[in-house]
């Protein structure tokens, strides 16, 4: 099987058990090596007192990226650490998209960047996201 078969088989196997995704509304954009694209609409429930996205949902979105695409290689991969950096704001109905991207994979560890963006580019928050390998693997039949 190559990379990108691989990555898109490992990708359904986690939406398949993701209700959290699933039941938030999230979206599945892409699936690549060590990459993963996934968008979310700003619903009525996600907006805080200030009116704008709970800062929460938006971790929420760039986890869930950061976690598609460090799982891409059907090597289990777990947070160590992770950190975001809120730069604008996002509204009621706004559709953000977080591009994540494998910065490093060294051993059982790896780095990853997430974008979070609203439609028109404008960069909604920076989260970098440090994995660490565990024992299994995403899929057991891979040939």
């Amino acid at each position: 099987m190559d990379a990108a078969t691989l990555a898109r088989t490992c990708a359904d196997a986690m939406w398949a058990d993701d209700a959290t995704s699933r039941e938030l509304g999230l979206t599945l954009i892409s699936i690549a090596p060590g990459q993963a694209v996934l968008a979310m609409a700003v619903s009525e429930a996600m907006v805080n007192w200030h009116d704008t996205c709970h800062g929460g949902f938006i971790y929420l979105l760039a986890d869930t990226a950061f976690g598609y695409a460090c799982n891409s290689r059907n090597q289990r991969m777990v947070a160590q650490y992770c950190s975001i950096s809120y730069l604008n704001p996002a509204q009621r109905g706004e559709r953000l998209t977080a591009h994540a991207t494998e910065r490093q994979r060294q051993g059982r560890s790896g780095i990853y960047d997430v974008a979070v963006t609203r439609e028109n580019g404008t960069v909604i928050a920076e989260f970098r996201g440090h994995a660490r390998a565990i024992a299994g693997s995403i899929v057991t039949d891979v040939k």
